[in-house]
């Protein structure tokens, strides 16, 4: 799941959210890690313009304090970026961030990386916006080097030109995934072709297996290997039947009746599904977790 309170748009954030802090964070992702869940996800803006604050809000905590923060109060779930906009910093930073992090968190981080799409987020830095897409794929060319085993990475490109520079500590693990996340036809060649795994923006049910073939025959052409990770974002979830509204396009119902609805991802080629709990405030959303964890995740 993608944890609230750190990021409020008003696309998504329920009421309650407003008023919430580090404790209710704390709280929510010790209650996914005492549930099973795979990973609890943090997502990456540096500043929100004015002309986009109404709907975006300006509550945007940074992924990589996030995540460390939550790495020393939880003890399994792994700790993904949903989705760190590599594009805006130099790749040295950016692995000296998050190798520090999978090395505090005992290897448990997945870096998800995006192109970003605020262009006066891009302008203020200093960075091309135009660009991103093509600073991005170099940007996970060069991430895949300073990640790596080696202290003194190399790398050589357009963007980015780097080697003798040591990095200490060293992430925990061998390999840290790379998901790429996006849905346009630039983001699904690049996560074919240059990640671990697809991190789909809110691509519907009907739009996903067409997405998947396409993600197949892209790795298939690019003679890419090894495991891959295919993502879905479900609708908006309540277990059980709700006593207020929840919105028309929440499921809900028994455990049995979501999981029969949820496993038709599995049967689109989908390997992980990120899920999202309507809640009216921290101890509902607690509570919907752990009904997730011990009464649906099981008949999945």
């Amino acid at each position: 799941m993608q944890l609230p309170v750190q990021s409020q748009s008003t696309l998504y954030a329920e009421p309650w959210e407003a008023d919430a802090g580090p404790e209710d964070l704390v709280e929510i992702a010790r209650a996914a890690d005492r549930a099973g869940f795979a990973y609890i996800a943090s997502c990456d803006h540096v500043a929100i313009p004015r002309r986009l604050a109404d709907a975006m809000g300006t509550v945007w905590y940074d992924p990589v304090a996030t995540l460390a923060f939550l790495a020393g109060v939880t003890e399994r779930v792994r700790l993904l970026s949903h989705v760190a906009v590599v594009g805006l910093r130099h790749p040295l930073l950016t692995a000296k961030q998050y190798a520090t992090l999978d090395h505090l968190a005992g290897g448990r981080l997945i870096l998800g990386v995006g192109a970003g799409h605020v262009r006066e987020e891009f302008e203020v830095l200093g960075v091309d916006f135009e660009r991103r897409g093509a600073v991005l794929d170099e940007c996970v060319d060069a991430l895949r080097a300073a990640l790596g085993p080696e202290e003194f990475p190399a790398h050589h490109g357009k963007a980015y030109d780097f080697e003798g520079l040591g990095q200490r500590p060293r992430p925990a693990q061998a390999r840290v995934p790379v998901w790429v996340g996006g849905s346009s036809p630039a983001a699904v060649r690049r996560a074919a072709v240059r990640g671990d795994g697809w991190l789909p923006q809110g691509d519907p049910r009907d739009r996903l297996p067409g997405q998947i073939a396409r993600l197949r025959r892209l790795r298939e052409e690019a003679g890419a290997t090894g495991p891959f990770t295919v993502g879905a974002i479900t609708e908006p979830l309540y277990v059980g039947e709700p006593d207020w509204d929840v919105g028309r396009r929440t499921l809900t119902g028994r455990p049995s009746e979501l999981a029969e609805s949820l496993r038709a991802y599995a049967g689109m080629g989908v390997d992980q599904i990120q899920v999202r709990f309507r809640s009216r405030d921290r101890y509902e959303l607690v509570d919907q977790t752990e009904k997730f964890g011990a009464e649906v995740g099981p008949l999945l």
